[in-house]
C-alpha cells in the first residue's frame, strides 16, 4: 500500500505565506514609484538638457554668424584698402617715372645750355665779352641743375613713399588672408551638424592655444592696419600732387629762362648784325678814303716831280748864266728873279713832300684802321655764326630729336659735362 510522501523542510504558516505575498506587492509598488520617480527626473532632465544643448548650439551658431558677419566686413574693408593700394602704387609709379623721364629732358636742355656756352668759348678778342647771352646761358645752366635736384628728390620721395604703401601693402595683404582663413574655418563650423560624417572626440579641444589673442587685440591691430594704410594712401595722394606741381613748376621755370636766354640771343645777333651793319659801312668809307688818298698821294708826287723839274730848270739857268764874259755877269732883274724862283720851287717842293709824308702817314693809319676793322668783322662775323649755331642748336628743345635736322654743324657733344667753375672760366 502506497504511503503519503512528505517533503522536508521547514513549513511556513499561512500567515508567512500572506506577509510574504503582501511584502512582495509592496517591494513591487516600490520599486514601481522608484521608476516611475526616475522615469520622470529622466525625462526633467532630457528636457532640460535638450532644451540647453538646442539653445546652447542656438547661441554657438548666433556666435560664429555674428563672428563671420565682422570678420566678414573687415575682409571687405582690407580688400577695399588693397585695391586702393594697388591703384595708388600704379598711379605713383607712373608719376614717378613722369618725374623721372623730366629729368632726361632736363639732360638734353643741360647739353644745349652747356654746348651753346662751348660755342661762345671759340669768339676772339674783344667779343669774348661777358654779354647778357651769356649770363643768361649760366642762369639757364643753374635752373637746370636746381630743377634736376628739385626733381631728384621727388623721385626719392615717390621712392621711399612706394615702399611705405609696398609694407602696409603686405601687412594688409596677411591680415587679409588670416581674416579669408578665419572665415572659411569658421563657415566650416557653422556647416557642423551631428550628422555631419567629419566629426569626432578630440584631445583637450578646451584648451586656450598658444598665441590667442582677445578681443580687443585683435581689433586694434585689424584697425591699426587699415588706418596705417589709410595715412599712406593719403600721403601718397599729396606726394603725387607735389610731384605733378614740381613737373609744372620746373618746367615753367626752364620755359621762362629758355625764353629769357633766346631773347638776349636774338638781342645779341641783332646788335652784332647792326654792329656788323656799321662795320661795313665804315669799310666802305675806309676804303674809298684810302683810294682817294692814294690819288692825292699820286698827285703829290707828279706835282713833286714837277716842281723838281722847274727847279731843275731854274738851277740850269743860273749856273748856265754864271758864265757870262766880263761884265755880262752882273746881278740884274732876271738873276733876281731866278733865286726867287729857285727859293720858291725849294719851299714849294719842301711843302709837298711833308704834306706827302703826312699823307702817307694818314694812309697807313687807314690801312690800319681797314685792318682793324676787317679784323672786328671777322670777329664778329664769327660771333654771329657761333650766335646762330647756338640759336639752331636750342631747336633741338622744341623739334623732336628724331625730326633735327641742323643747319650747321655742331661740335661733338659728351656726356663729361664742365663744372660750375668750368663754366663761369
Amino acid at each position: 500500500m502506497a504511503s503519503l510522501s512528505v517533503k522536508p523542510g521547514q513549513r511556513f504558516t499561512l500567515l508567512d505565506w500572506q506577509n510574504n505575498s503582501r511584502l512582495i506587492s509592496a517591494n513591487a509598488e516600490q520599486q514601481r514609484f522608484n521608476s516611475h520617480h526616475i522615469r520622470q527626473e529622466g525625462r526633467v532632465l532630457r528636457n532640460d538638457t535638450g532644451n540647453q544643448a538646442k539653445w546652447d548650439e542656438h547661441n554657438s551658431q548666433t556666435n560664429l554668424k555674428d563672428r563671420i558677419t565682422t570678420v566678414d566686413k573687415w575682409r571687405e574693408a582690407l580688400a577695399k584698402c588693397l585695391t586702393d593700394i594697388d591703384l595708388e602704387i600704379d598711379a605713383l609709379s607712373k608719376v614717378k617715372e613722369a618725374a623721372e623721364n623730366a629729368i632726361q629732358a632736363k639732360n638734353l636742355c643741360l647739353d644745349v645750355a652747356i654746348e651753346c656756352l662751348t660755342f661762345r668759348e671759340s669768339r676772339r678778342d674783344i667779343d669774348v665779352v661777358r654779354d647778357p647771352v651769356e649770363e643768361e646761358l649760366h642762369k639757364e645752366v643753374k635752373v637746370i641743375e636746381k630743377t634736376k635736384k628739385d626733381l631728384q628728390q621727388r623721385v626719392d620721395d615717390a621712392f621711399r613713399q612706394l615702399c611705405l604703401l609696398k609694407e602696409a601693402r603686405q601687412q594688409l595683404s596677411c591680415d587679409h588672408w588670416h581674416k579669408v582663413e578665419a572665415l572659411e574655418l569658421d563657415r566650416q563650423c557653422v556647416s557642423f551638424n551631428p550628422t555631419s560624417g567629419n566629426i569626432s572626440f578630440k584631445v583637450n579641444p578646451t584648451r586656450i592655444p598658444d598665441g590667442t589673442t582677445a578681443l580687443q587685440e585683435w581689433e586694434l591691430n585689424s584697425r591699426r592696419n587699415k588706418e596705417r594704410a589709410d595715412a599712406e594712401l593719403k600721403a601718397s595722394v599729396d606726394l603725387r600732387g607735389a610731384i605733378t606741381l614740381t613737373i609744372a613748376q620746373t618746367n615753367n621755370e626752364l620755359d621762362a629762362q629758355r625764353i629769357a636766354t633766346e631773347f638776349a640771343l636774338r638781342k645779341r645777333m641783332r646788335d652784332m648784325e647792326a654792329a656788323l651793319s656799321e662795320l661795313r659801312w665804315q669799310e666802305k668809307n675806309t676804303l674809298e678814303e684810302i683810294a682817294e688818298m692814294e690819288e692825292e698821294i699820286r698827285q703829290l708826287e707828279e706835282n713833286i716831280k714837277k716842281r723838281t723839274l722847274d727847279l731843275k730848270v731854274a738851277h740850269t739857268r743860273l749856273e748856265t748864266r754864271t758864265y757870262r764874259p766880263h761884265i755880262e755877269l752882273c746881278r740884274d732883274q732876271a738873276q733876281f728873279g731866278l733865286t726867287d724862283e729857285v727859293q720858291q720851287l725849294e719851299g714849294i717842293i719842301r711843302a709837298l713832300q711833308q704834306k706827302r709824308t703826312e699823307s702817307q702817314d694818314a694812309l697807313d693809319a687807314l690801312y690800319r684802321q681797314l685792318h682793324h676793322i676787317q679784323t672786328d668783322i671777322g670777329y664778329k662775323t664769327n660771333s654771329l655764326q657761333l650766335d646762330n649755331k647756338c640759336m639752331d642748336t636750342r631747336r633741338k628743345l622744341v623739334v623732336p630729336v628724331e625730326k633735327f635736322d641742323p643747319e650747321v654743324d655742331a661740335v661733338s657733344r659728351t656726356r663729361n659735362l664742365p663744372r660750375e667753375s668750368q663754366l663761369e672760366l
